[in-house]
């Protein structure tokens, strides 16, 4: 039995957040069923929040259940052999009406020690910002334990951490052990390792509706903290039907391509390419067959599918290994 090959899509899967909002309904038309919805978990694997097929000859079926019947052909024989059955890589779109805690994420090492987890490599692609929105991301100067946990007790961390004015289009990448939140007002499309191992630290004092605030991970997040500064704000060039590198590191490749009428793709690596539309539509053609998608889609297309065109107006982000 041979793999039926065509992009596959995913039924969303909706998180309630304090800090959410429903810019998920009126920007990508999600069916999100309340007014705090901060994430679209748009394509996952991890555990208890597995993506389904959303349509074709495999719809309702689990990713990981495909994955495991045909690792090769979905994954690539590079990324099969280096994560087996794994599915690396998380997608998601954050809406943040408030503040998202101000949290880190551990690297590979210590999540494996605690968690039996990838670490949590990210990066950030705005697709909408209000005025005046802002991003926290790294510590202005060198820091150290002893500086940090001295403001952290007297409610004065934002002193010592970085907040950077964002517009659309902004690209952000964060290494583990960034210290960083997504300020209020923002909507961005998530690229990450598959995890969902966060420490948060600070949470601004807020409480929910039954008066509890949640829970905080201070200790835990000591040992994951980078206190150097770092260097997060990545910049591209935009050229139309072209990949254009925005990020590029050991756990995934992004690139930001203007498609503008028709191209043709000839894939050359070992990989699965997943695209990210972040505006406008557009059609993938396979084999004498079209699909067409629009703002707010994702679509994982199989590694077996080395050959294809993109037609259309659309800004899309090209994901592989």
């Amino acid at each position: 039995m041979s793999l039926q090959l065509y992009p596959l899509v995913f039924e969303p899967i909706l998180k309630e957040r304090i800090w959410g909002g429903t810019k998920l309904k009126t920007v990508f038309n999600k069916p999100i069923q309340s007014d705090s919805t901060g994430e679209s978990w748009e394509l996952s694997t991890v555990a208890g929040d597995i993506s389904r097929i959303a349509e074709g000859e495999y719809q309702g079926k689990l990713l990981s259940d495909l994955i495991s019947q045909f690792p090769e052909e979905i994954l690539g024989e590079a990324v099969h052999k280096k994560f087996g059955t794994e599915f690396p890589l998380l997608f998601k779109f954050i809406d943040a009406k408030e503040d998202l805690s101000i949290q880190v994420h551990p690297n590979d090492e210590l999540a494996k020690k605690r968690h039996n987890s990838f670490g949590k490599t990210e990066m950030w692609y705005v697709m909408q910002a209000d005025e005046n929105a802002r991003i926290v991301v790294g510590f202005k100067e060198k820091s150290s334990r002893e500086e940090y946990l001295k403001n952290l007790e007297d409610k004065t961390l934002l002193s010592i951490l970085q907040e950077v004015p964002v517009k659309k289009g902004d690209v952000f990448f964060l290494e583990t052990g960034t210290i960083h939140a997504i300020g209020a007002g923002i909507v961005i499309a998530e690229i990450q390792q598959t995890s969902d191992i966060t420490y948060r630290v600070y949470d601004w004092d807020r409480v929910d509706a039954e008066g509890k605030s949640r829970e905080l991970h201070i200790d835990l997040a000591l040992d994951a903290i980078n206190y150097n500064t770092t260097d997060t704000e990545r910049t591209y060039t935009q050229e139309k039907n072209k990949s254009n590198p925005v990020v590029t590191c050991p756990y995934f490749i992004t690139n930001y391509f203007p498609l503008d009428g028709e191209v043709e793709i000839k894939k050359q690596q070992e990989s699965f390419t997943v695209y990210m539309c972040m505006e406008g539509n557009f059609t993938i053609k396979y084999n004498g067959m079209e699909w067409n998608y629009k703002k707010g889609n994702t679509v994982l297309l199989p590694a077996a599918m080395r050959e294809y065109r993109l037609e259309g107006e659309a800004v899309l982000l090209e994901i592989y290994i």
